[in-house]
């Protein structure tokens, strides 16, 4: 009897540890997704898009998250509600998210529901190694060491309309960066298969690029690949 009452204070002690664990920020994820977006295949579909309220951002492709994500395909997710998004932690890259992370979502607006959304539900899930500041700081920079859009060019591979096979997109994007990206096709208005997202594998320390461990899924591209202007 005694035995069996030392081994379940045992596992309540564990069970008391994990959740502190989960409460204090401790990592709970293997990598990170770096995912960029390609504007064009954003607002060449039936829903269309909206222009930020600085403007039309540039012919590029911007971010959309840096995502914590599990070696079993798996992620965590709003780890800590109690850390909202304060835009006073990032005042001095809002420029610079703006012009490499904006919002194209309706109803015309500034951005700030969308950094909310990626800090509140991803970035919190990532405390151990970032704050709110060193979270988008991060994702700035992995973006800045890509060029992606340089290294299709490179190859003949140019966001005109035109029609590219997968292998084309990938082997450009390898032979400039030395990684294979997952490739995220989606649909313009007539149905075509558009390039419209690039996942890219990075560190558990949000520090350098690695061979992706698992694939994200995601909408799978046909053999024939239109990258539409913006």
């Amino acid at each position: 009897m005694a035995a069996r009452a030392t081994y379940l204070s045992l596992a309540a002690v564990l069970l008391l540890v994990q959740a502190v664990g989960r409460c204090s920020g401790a990592q709970d994820y293997d990598f990170f997704f770096l995912v960029l977006q390609w504007p064009g295949s954003y607002c060449d579909t039936r829903q269309s898009c909206c222009y930020p309220r600085s403007g039309k951002p540039a012919a590029d492709f911007g971010i959309h998250g840096l995502w914590p994500n599990r070696d079993d395909g798996s992620y965590p997710q709003n780890c800590n509600p109690d850390r909202e998004f304060d835009p006073s932690k990032v005042s001095d890259l809002l420029g610079s998210l703006r012009a490499q992370w904006p919002t194209l979502a309706c109803p015309t607006n500034d951005g700030l529901r969308f950094w909310a959304h990626e800090w509140e539900k991803h970035g919190t899930c990532a405390e151990g190694v970032f704050n709110e500041h060193g979270y988008f700081q991060a994702a700035l920079r992995l973006r800045a060491q890509l060029r992606v859009l340089d290294a299709l060019r490179e190859a003949g591979v140019n966001p005109d309309g035109g029609y590219y096979s997968l292998a084309q997109i990938k082997d450009a994007i390898q032979s400039s960066t030395g990684f294979e990206p997952f490739v995220d096709c989606n649909r313009d208005e007539s149905g075509n298969s558009q390039l419209y997202q690039l996942y890219f594998c990075v560190d558990a320390a949000g520090s350098r690029f690695i061979d992706c461990p698992v694939s994200p899924g995601g909408r799978p591209c046909g053999s024939r690949i239109e990258f539409p202007a913006f």
